[in-house]
Formats: structure tokens, sequence, C-alpha cells
């Protein structure tokens, strides 16, 4: 089994990975940007965004998995820097449903490779596919780090509001419907994650290393049966 890192190092190999790679390179040129011109508060925002393209990566998630965490970290960092939360309506609601599920796949997905909970590669049912009782278990996990992760996103909030800037918006019904969006999306992303993690870098790995052993397996019984022939015929 590869490490963290050096799954992390891996050539990229395929045009998708290529584009989440340069994603990662744009989130940390944008550390840079906004070290430049703006604050602490802004570098910190970018920094949380640059970690949540590099952990994909690191996980070896499919490349589109991959892309649409990256893309939707480094969205909502720079929509906080542009204040776009509170120019438009809605906004930050949709950023919620997004990030939040996307966010709540890949704590699973983290978490099955650490070991703190059961694979969906377990429980398996005659076609290789997981069994109802693993997919139904894995939307139900997913909702909840969807709804932990929302909650700490929330508490971050109120305390960035009362103790750096309270320009930042809160409220209980903004509160209460963020989290709401955020559940919804981890709901959906729970549903999806079999796709979502399916043709991972891990995965391949698998079902190359399952091949040649299939063709080893081929190639020893083909010698058995050869040997048994010639035994046959020496008798004669």
């Amino acid at each position: 089994m590869s490490t963290l890192a050096e799954t992390f190092l891996r050539r990229p190999t395929g045009a998708l990975e290529y584009v989440a790679d340069a994603v990662r390179v744009v989130a940390v040129l944008s550390v840079v940007v906004v070290g430049v011109g703006w604050g602490v508060v802004e570098i910190a925002v970018l920094m949380l965004a640059l970690l949540g393209t590099l952990v994909p990566r690191m996980l070896g998630l499919r490349a589109t998995f991959d892309l649409m965490v990256g893309l939707a970290a480094l969205g909502a960092a720079w929509s906080s820097v542009f204040e776009l939360y509170t120019r438009v309506a809605g906004y930050d609601t949709v950023v919620h449903f997004v990030l939040n599920g996307l966010l709540a796949a890949v704590f699973v997905v983290l978490a099955q490779r650490a070991g703190w909970v059961v694979s969906l590669d377990r429980g398996q049912d005659g076609r290789g596919g997981a069994g109802r009782s693993a997919r139904v278990g894995s939307v139900l996990l997913t909702v909840a780090f969807g709804l932990a992760a929302g909650t700490l996103w929330e508490m971050g909030e109120w305390a960035g509001h009362t103790l750096i800037d309270s320009a930042i918006f809160v409220g209980y019904d903004d509160t209460i419907g963020d989290l709401a969006a955020g559940g919804l999306g981890s709901l959906l992303a729970g549903a999806a994650l079999p796709f979502l993690v399916g043709g991972d870098v891990r995965g391949r790995a698998a079902r190359a290393s399952s091949s040649g052993s299939e063709v080893d397996g081929d190639v020893g019984r083909g010698v058995h049966v050869v040997g048994h022939g010639r035994s046959r015929v020496h008798h004669r």
C-alpha cells in the first residue's frame, strides 16, 4: 500500500489530474497574493483552501472528485475575500450546500482509509458491489460528518464576528439555513460516494494487481495441466 507521500508525489495520469494540479498551483499563488494585498484573515482563509486542495491528492481520490473539491474550496475562499456572501443573496447557502457536502465525503474517505469506520469495500454483495446496509451506513455517516463540519463552520463564523471583524454576518436564520444546506449537500454527496471514489488511485492499483494475479494463476494452472499431460504420456 502506498503511503500518503507516495500518493501525493505521483505523476498525474490524465487531463483531469493535470487540471486538478493546476488548481493547487493557483491555490498556492492565491496565498501569496492575499499576503501582499490583504490581511491576516484572508491569508488564513486561503491557507485553509490550499489545505482543502491538497488532501484529495494525498488520498489519491478520483480526478473528478479531486477537481470538484479543489474548485469548491478555492472558490469559497475567494468569495470570502471579495465578500460575495454578503453581497449576493443566497450565495452563502449555495456554497454551504456544495462545499460542505464535498468535504463531508472527503472526511468519510479519510476515516475509512484510517480504519476508523468500515470501508465500502467490505460487506460486498455477490456482484462485487457494496451491500445495501454498507451504502446506507455510508450515506448516514457522510451526513453526520457534514452536520458536524457545518457546526464547526458556524462556530468559526461566530468567533470571527465576535473576536475579529463584526462585519462577518451571523444570525439565527443564517445559521440554521447554512446547516440545513450543508446537511442536504452531505446527503447527496453520501449517495454519490461510490461514484466519487470509484476509479481512484488505490482502486486502479488494486484492479491492476488483481489482473496480474489472475494472469499468474492462469499461467500456473496451464503449467500444471501441461505437466500432468506429460506425465500421462510418459507412463504410456
